[in-house]
């Protein structure tokens, strides 16, 4: 069961890590290349501080972003700023997010995310969650998929293999982990289908788009390309 309360609590952990991480910096810092492409590490806060404003939007009931455009163009309009307003931003944008979060509410009902993407609003809190995570890990700072809680890579990465399950354009897929831990994902026809082995870490880091998962075994097959997420 998703306890929303407690992947606050981790939310609010992993918000202080990477604000520490940040604060670090100087204002040369925020303009250098982030690990995402043509992203600097300052559009990566940007849209850290936005993603929260967009989930606020949902779990009041509003369209998560007035449109893709506003979106990207958000992004675009507070990527350079300097290194105090973003960390200003993003402390001030978290506190919102986490104070709408734990007003009484009906966590079993469904929220609209983008492009009509639904979910319980049970997991909003763990979406987010992973938005700082995995972003953190983006900005290139020394804090590495290695580092993030074993929780949270094993839920991601059942997130993820649900998220890819059924699609008709990849085989269907078994990760193994060298700990015995096993995932489906993929395919559904029963054909074709590829054997994957190696850490869960690295399985993440390929679902998530983070590493080619050269660092993958496979049997029966290449690793599949995945789509964006």
């Amino acid at each position: 069961m998703i306890d929303h309360e407690r992947d606050l609590a981790h939310l609010r952990e992993a918000t202080e890590r990477l604000l520490n991480d940040a604060a670090s910096w100087d204002n040369a810092s925020v303009a250098e290349p982030s690990r995402l492409p043509g992203w600097t590490r300052g559009h990566v806060l940007a849209h850290v501080a936005r993603n929260a404003d967009a989930l606020v939007n949902v779990l009041q009931g509003r369209p998560m972003y007035a449109s893709a455009g506003t979106r990207d163009a958000d992004i675009e309009r507070d990527a350079p700023r300097d290194l105090d307003a973003h960390v200003a931003d993003v402390r001030a944008t978290d506190a919102r997010f986490r104070e709408v979060a734990a007003a009484p509410a009906d966590w079993s009902r469904t929220v609209e995310l983008r492009n009509g993407v639904t979910d319980s609003a049970s997991r909003i809190p763990f979406r987010r969650w992973v938005e700082v995570a995995l972003h953190h890990v983006d900005l290139g700072c020394g804090y590495e998929l290695e580092d993030l809680p074993e929780e949270f890579v094993l839920r991601e990465i059942d997130f993820l293999a649900e998220r890819f399950h059924g699609l008709a354009d990849l085989p269907p897929v078994v990760l193994r982990a060298s700990d015995g831990r096993t995932w489906t994902t993929g395919g559904t026809s029963g054909e074709g289908g590829v054997a994957v082995t190696g850490t869960a870490v690295e399985f993440l880091g390929w679902l998530a788009g983070r590493r080619d998962g050269s660092a993958l075994k496979t049997e029966g097959g290449p690793l599949p390309q995945l789509p964006p997420l």
